[in-house]
């Protein structure tokens, strides 16, 4: 669980080290403002998140074959501190020819079944095939898990990794008041079991509710 005076050093830090600090900045708000996994981020195309016209899709969809559980569900890109990172990361896109096509008026110059997000020099993340003994498939993407890593430990937190951001995401919005369905529902969780093990899970600070008590 990452709390917000964490959350904002880090968005600090990385705004001014790294070799793409805009692009860390819009993976840290995309990681803590959406509850994705690492491989629904790396898997993300520019479809995903624009119309053809250029402008945001106000909900899109973890989509069935890029859902870490194999389950549809909605993504909404309605919070405005993630919608501003991640246009100024297209932006940089743009000017880095990362990802431009020659249809210039559509998707912003950007190739639509492309990847969102890309590394430093502008190839997009790639997923590894795990196979358990049992036989199930699994992936994983370390060289976006690295990014991760080093944006925590360079901010000075420990323990932090890519499920802080899904458990932060689940935390807050319990913290606000709303229910464990519709949190589950954002999440994917299939029963409000997952879901409840996520915010039981919150550290709460006994000081601060001593302090407001009255």
């Amino acid at each position: 669980m990452i709390e917000e005076k964490q959350l904002r050093h880090m968005l600090k830090v990385a705004s001014v080290t790294g070799e793409s600090p805009i692009r860390d900045q819009a993976l840290l708000f995309v990681l803590y403002g959406t509850g994705m996994m690492l491989t629904e981020i790396a898997s993300l195309t520019v479809a995903d998140y624009l119309k053809p016209d250029g402008s945001l899709r106000d909900v899109s969809e973890v989509r069935l074959e890029i859902a870490h559980n194999n389950r549809r569900r909605p993504v909404y890109w309605s919070n405005t501190k993630v919608v501003c990172a991640i246009n100024a990361y297209l932006v940089e896109c743009v000017r880095q020819k990362h990802g431009i096509t020659t249809r210039s008026v559509a998707y912003r110059s950007l190739d639509p079944d492309t990847a969102l997000f890309r590394g430093a020099d502008g190839a997009p993340y790639k997923l590894t095939e795990r196979r358990t003994p049992a036989g199930a498939i699994s992936y994983s993407c370390d060289s976006l898990s690295q990014v991760f890593r080093r944006l925590h430990l360079q901010a000075g937190i420990d323990g932090g990794h890519a499920l802080a951001g899904r458990r932060t995401f689940a935390v807050r919005l319990f913290r606000k008041g709303y229910d464990l369905r519709h949190i589950a529902e954002l999440l994917g969780h299939q029963t409000l079991t997952a879901t409840k093990r996520l915010v039981d899970q919150d550290p709460v600070a006994l000081g601060d509710l001593v302090a407001g008590v009255i």
